[in-house]
């Protein structure tokens, strides 16, 4: 399932950047998102990759499926076919493919592709997490890939603490807990990224915090907690400190706080 996600993700993401190399429209969905041919495209490319595995697929491009529908979902995947579409738009490179495997609300496997760079970040349960470089996208590729264990060995030279937050959706509450934070970090650094992209720096060991407090959908997150904790980190719920869960009937996430432990 692992490798099969994994081939998805780089087919979406070739897709991406074929549009991301030319001139392209925007349009708006109903919540004032943008929407772009590569967001179609890549669902499309990737919805194709895990037709096969008997599993159902929920991706934000496909979110009409109603929780009647979904309520007897055992295992499904979760995917973001372009997580970040308003970094794609501005051209800065920080968007990503997300696909995640999910079993009774908790993620199993997690995947995210960075298209610009060629960036993977892969975990499953039971088998480690791992970041490792694609020269091209071509999936038939991934077998001679130099995989690297997650979290990254520690640098502790000049390390401050870092928190790492929304490039683009960094809301009020957000910034006042972060400002907290610095009675108790001096040395506090702030880091401002876009996508699932915060999520890979705390699994990589270079952010110490990510607070959300804000909205996501689970779509943004699934992957990426996945990664986050099977590197031994943690994605919980800001106030009841327990884990994210998928599959809800309302898939608008709860606030939340990932970090190392």
């Amino acid at each position: 399932m692992l490798q099969i996600a994994i081939k998805s993700a780089i087919r979406g993401a070739a897709e991406i950047l074929e549009v991301y190399s030319e001139d392209f429209e925007v349009e708006f969905k109903d919540d004032k998102s943008p929407l772009t041919l590569a967001d179609q495209r890549s669902h499309t490319a990737i919805m194709n990759g895990l037709s096969g595995t008997g599993y159902p697929v929920l991706s934000e491009e496909g979110r009409e499926i109603s929780f009647e529908t979904r309520k007897n979902w055992v295992r499904f995947w979760l995917v973001d076919p372009l997580d970040g579409t308003k970094e794609f738009v501005k051209r800065n490179g920080e968007f990503t493919v997300n696909i995640a495997l999910i079993e009774n609300g908790i993620p199993l496997i997690g995947v995210i592709l960075v298209p610009v760079t060629g960036r993977l970040y892969y975990a499953a349960k039971g088998e480690g997490a791992f970041v490792t470089a694609l020269q091209t996208l071509d999936e038939n590729e991934i077998p001679g890939t130099e995989k690297i264990p997650l979290p990254l060995p520690a640098n502790d030279s000049g390390k401050s603490y870092r928190v790492v937050c929304s490039r683009s959706h960094l809301s009020p509450e957000t910034a006042e807990y972060i400002e907290n934070l610095r009675p108790l970090h001096p040395d506090l650094e702030f880091v401002s990224v876009g996508s699932s992209l915060k999520l890979c720096l705390i699994a990589e060991g270079r952010a110490d915090l990510y607070p959300r407090f804000g909205p996501t959908m689970e779509w943004d997150t699934a992957a990426g907690h996945a990664i986050v904790e099977v590197s031994g980190g943690y994605v919980r719920e800001s106030r009841s400190d327990l884990p994210l869960l998928y599959n809800k009937e309302n898939l608008l996430n709860p606030w939340f706080i990932a970090g190392r432990k």
